[in-house]
């Protein structure tokens, strides 16, 4: 598995409807879960699926992901042809950026070419999901495709809309459409009205990917399924992998959120706090991959002040946070958060390094890294307060930006 198959992860995108989020970094490199970067479950999914020669695609302010990549992704072998590599545009035909997928594929086309893989596995970098990507490449393998591509059932509510696919009974592809505005799911997983949808996640025979890419093609590209595959359509087979079934190692939740919106982002993570979360970062046999600080454990002291001790509930707190008399409820901190005396933390996701001064009260927010929220400031309770000062998503979620100064 790991030579046969070169895997390619597309992570260029800007991350449109994330901002102000993807101001400084690509949609990949966001963080979530308290702890994580988004690509880390595509690498995740990855190193348990035995690929190990791995080319990262990035583009859009990615040196917050290639510093990521490097310090927590450095662990393959380069002497046994081992590699996650990055890759930005090489500009080796011509002066443009990626202009899509299929372009960020073909201006590669000379690292697919000197690949001895048989297949070449694209991915997604910037979805939340776990795959065996193995059984996938197996059963590409056994249809005798030229192209297999992942399907899933539309399910969950705010998710950005794939394109979507129609299947015959055997499972071969006969169309790709694009998602008209609000779809959603109908019918049920596994039965035949079910509506399908692609994933960003495609199995190409090398040779059939290399004599599709159309070296004469210009213009940005949206997506591999309508812009590579549809128009071929007729003269491949191209079969369609469900997500979730039977076959593979990680099939409980049929889990897979891509972020598209600040109002997916944070059910996304809220999410996780649920007694039956939807998606278990406790598996185990699939544990997710990431780049760590070096920091003290996350504790709960009185308050200098007060007294009054500090205190959580139902929230994820990472290592070096300290709640110091200050109280945190169904909130995500990520790493060395500090919350003073009789600040109160509710609903809220605050990224590495934020403070929060003494009687501040956060509810429904995102607060970005290394911002320090003055005392008693309140975020979170007068919409039209927060629209002056910050964006504040159709769901009422205010995200304050990276460097804002109150």
């Amino acid at each position: 598995m790991s030579f046969d198959t070169l895997t390619l992860v597309l992570a260029a995108n800007r991350g449109t409807g994330l901002e102000p989020l993807t101001i400084d970094r690509p949609k990949a490199a966001v963080p979530f879960g308290g702890k994580y970067r988004v690509i880390d479950f595509t690498l995740a999914n990855c190193l348990h699926s035995g690929l190990r020669q791995v080319l990262v695609l990035t583009q859009y302010k990615s040196h917050s992901l290639h510093k990521h990549l490097r310090d927590g992704w450095s662990i393959f072998n380069p002497e046994l042809r081992e590699f996650i590599t990055a890759v930005p545009p090489q500009q080796r035909e011509g002066l443009n950026w990626y202009g899509g997928p299929f372009d960020a594929i073909r201006q590669n086309r000379y690292l697919v070419e000197r690949s001895p893989a048989d297949q070449v596995l694209v991915l997604v970098g910037e979805a939340i999901y776990r795959m065996d990507y193995a059984e996938l490449v197996r059963a590409h393998r056994e249809s005798g495709a030229q192209v297999t591509l992942a399907v899933r059932g539309i399910r969950e509510p705010g998710s950005g809309v794939q394109p979507l696919v129609r299947l015959d009974g055997e499972g071969l592809v006969l169309g790709l459409s694009a998602a008209p505005a609000g779809a959603t799911a109908s019918g049920d997983p596994g039965s035949g009205d079910e509506t399908l949808s692609t994933m960003g996640v495609y199995c190409f025979e090398k040779s059939w990917l290399l004599a599709a890419l159309d070296p004469a093609r210009e213009g940005p590209d949206l997506d591999l399924g309508l812009d590579l595959i549809a128009p071929l359509l007729g003269d491949l087979k191209a079969c369609g992998y469900r997500f979730g079934g039977a076959r593979g190692r990680v099939t409980p939740d049929r889990y897979w959120c891509d972020l598209a919106c600040i109002d997916a982002y944070y059910q996304a993570n809220m999410g996780l706090l649920r007694a039956a979360p939807p998606l278990d970062l406790y598996q185990a046999d699939w544990n997710i991959r990431t780049y760590q600080g070096q920091f003290p454990p996350a504790r709960t002291v009185p308050g200098v002040t007060s007294g009054t001790e500090g205190v959580f509930v139902n929230s994820m707190l990472a290592a070096g946070t300290v709640i110091s008399g200050g109280g945190v409820n169904q909130s995500i901190l990520f790493p060395r958060v500090r919350v003073c005396d009789g600040a109160i933390v509710d609903s809220s996701i605050l990224f590495d390094g934020v403070q929060v001064g003494q009687g501040a009260n956060l509810r429904n927010c995102i607060i970005e890294k290394d911002v320090q929220v003055p005392p008693k400031v309140r975020i979170g309770f007068e919409r039209t307060q927060d629209s002056e000062r910050f964006t504040v998503s159709p769901g009422g979620i205010a995200v304050v930006p990276k460097g804002y100064r109150f």
